[in-house]
């Protein structure tokens, strides 16, 4: 191996995705954070019709019972614990965690209930 001609690498490919997700996250959760008022209300709204869409979306399908209703049960709890984090007036890292996950829950099951 020291004949190699190829350098070694000094970061991966999964290093460098890794970096650039980590710096959106900071970026996004630092615009969060100064203006934490507007964006609250405007991620309230959002959350909220994509949670609902996400909702009727699982209530139309022909899953199982208690499938379905364990992923009712999933998407309004997450809603809710965001909505629940912005009137508590809890920290902004906190808040903002709960609407990415919300989000992501909410859309998952969503793109989900059509394949």
């Amino acid at each position: 191996m020291k004949d190699s001609t190829l350098p070694p690498l000094s970061v991966s490919e999964k290093q460098h995705r890794s970096n650039h997700l980590s710096r959106l996250y900071l970026s996004l959760l630092n615009e969060f954070k100064r203006g934490q008022t507007g964006y609250a209300t405007i991620a309230i709204i959002a959350q909220s019709c994509i949670g609902s869409a996400a909702a009727m979306v699982l209530l139309m399908g022909n899953l199982h019972d208690f499938t379905k209703m364990t992923l009712v049960f999933f998407v309004t709890i997450l809603c809710m614990a965001y909505n629940a984090s912005v009137l508590a007036h809890l920290k902004s890292k906190f808040s903002f965690n709960l609407l990415l996950a919300s989000l992501l829950f909410s859309c998952s099951v969503i793109i989900a209930s059509f394949l």
